[in-house]
C-alpha cells in the first residue's frame, strides 16, 4: 500500500484521471451528419475511414478544465481531446476522461441536430490506472458487449423490483424504508470493472438536467476510484455521491464542471 500512495495514477494531459470511455449515438441521417462533422474546424478528418480527431480549438475553444487551471494551451499544436468514428449505423466517441465526457455530451448536443444522431449510452472503466501499469489494447478489449448488458439489465430489474415493492407497500412510511435500503445497498456495492450509462433525452425533460445528472453519475464514480487508489477502502459510492452534491449545489454560482 506504501508503494501505491508513492506512486501516482495516471492522468491525461489536462489533468484528469485517465479513465477511457466511449459514447455511442444513433445515426437516423449518415450524409448530414458527415457534412455536420466535416465543416466543424475543431474536428480533422482522418484518413483512415470515417474518422475524425477532436481538438481544443475553434468551436470548442471555451471549453473549460477546471482541474488544470495552469495549463499552457499552445495555439499551434491544439490538445486532441479525443476521436470520432463512424461505424454502421452508430458514431462513436472515443474519450480518455470522465470530465472530457461531460463537455462531450452538451457540446456535441449542441452541434448535431437530433434529428441527425443523438447519444445513446457511455461505457466507461470503474478504475484508475498506474503509470506504469499495462493499459487495456482498444476499446475492443475494454468493453465486452453481453457483460455491460448483463449488468445493466441486473441494475433496472433491481429497480423495478423495488419500485414494485413501494408500490405495493401499506403505508408512504414503509415504501421510503425500501427505497431508503435500496439505495444504501446499491451504493455500498463494489462497482465492476466496466459499466454502461443509458441516455434519457426526451422532451418531458430538459437536456441540462440531464447532462448535470450524468456528471454527478460519472463524477462519484471516479471520486470511488481515486479514493480506494490511496487506500480509502471504505469510501462508497454514496460518499461519493454526497460530495459531488454539495459541490454542485453548495453554493448560488452553480457550475456542473467546477
Amino acid at each position: 500500500m506504501f508503494d501505491r500512495l508513492q506512486k501516482p495514477f495516471l492522468t491525461v494531459e489536462t489533468g484528469e484521471a485517465y479513465q477511457p470511455l466511449r459514447l455511442t449515438y444513433v445515426i437516423f441521417q449518415k450524409e448530414k451528419l458527415f457534412e455536420m462533422l466535416n465543416k466543424q474546424e475543431c474536428l480533422t478528418k482522418l484518413p483512415n475511414g470515417d474518422s475524425w480527431s477532436w481538438f481544443w480549438k475553434a468551436e470548442c475553444n471555451d471549453v473549460h478544465f477546471e482541474s488544470l487551471e495552469s495549463f499552457r494551451r499552445n495555439s499551434e499544436q491544439p490538445v486532441r481531446l479525443g476521436t470520432l468514428m463512424v461505424k454502421g449505423d452508430a458514431l462513436y466517441i472515443n474519450l480518455p476522461s470522465f470530465k472530457r465526457a461531460c463537455l462531450a455530451v452538451p457540446f456535441f448536443h449542441r452541434l448535431i441536430d437530433p434529428e441527425v444522431a443523438c447519444v445513446n449510452h457511455v461505457d466507461f472503466i470503474n478504475k484508475v490506472f498506474a503509470i506504469d501499469e499495462r493499459l487495456p489494447h482498444g476499446f475492443t478489449e475494454l468493453f465486452k458487449e453481453d457483460e455491460l448488458d448483463r449488468i445493466l439489465q441486473q441494475r433496472v430489474s433491481d429497480y423495478h423490483t423495488v419500485q414494485e415493492q413501494c408500490e405495493n407497500a401499506e403505508t408512504a412510511e414503509e415504501a421510503l424504508s425500501l427505497l431508503q435500503d435500496y439505495t444504501q445497498t446499491e451504493a455500498k456495492k463494489r462497482l465492476p470493472y466496466a459499466e454502461r450509462y443509458i441516455f434519457e433525452l426526451h422532451s418531458e425533460v430538459e437536456s441540462d438536467i440531464v447532462f448535470l445528472s450524468f456528471y454527478i453519475f460519472l463524477r462519484g464514480r471516479e471520486l470511488v476510484a481515486i479514493k480506494r487508489w490511496f487506500g480509502n477502502a471504505g469510501y462508497s459510492l454514496a460518499d461519493a455521491v454526497d460530495e459531488t452534491v454539495e459541490q454542485v449545489f453548495g453554493g448560488m454560482d452553480i457550475d456542473i464542471l467546477e
